[in-house]
């Protein structure tokens, strides 16, 4: 059963905002992403690579048509957020700190599930 695009659209709106501030701020070095990613342990150049892949995946989540580009944008999404939780945990850092990820994995996987049939492959 799905919800419809009173559903789809605020959870995939969340998604994309979240992919489109978080890439430009990636590519700003600029908090809160930057700092963390670096407290993590990883390398600083790869907030320029994270960034423009965060902003292309934001863009074509919003786009009409596309359904290929956006198996990729979803799956790269999931990689990210999964990534981020696994990071935190690996580092011994409180629970709550999954809790940003975890939520926007969930949506993204809600989004997917809840795509319109033209949004589909």
């Amino acid at each position: 059963m799905r919800p419809g695009p009173y559903g789809y659209w605020p959870a995939t709106a969340i998604v994309a905002g979240e992919c489109l501030i978080g890439g430009a701020l990636d590519l700003l070095k600029a908090p809160p992403f930057y700092p963390v990613m670096i407290e993590l342990g990883y390398p600083g150049y790869l907030a320029t690579i994270m960034g423009p892949a965060k902003l292309i995946a934001g863009l074509v989540l919003l786009l009409p048509r596309l359904p290929r580009l956006k198996e990729w944008a979803y799956a790269g999404v999931l990689i990210n957020m999964i990534g981020a939780a696994a990071s935190h945990a690996a580092m011994h850092q409180p629970v709550t700190t999954l809790l940003a990820p975890a939520m926007f994995a969930t949506l993204a996987l809600l989004s997917w599930s809840w795509r319109p049939p033209p949004r589909r492959l």
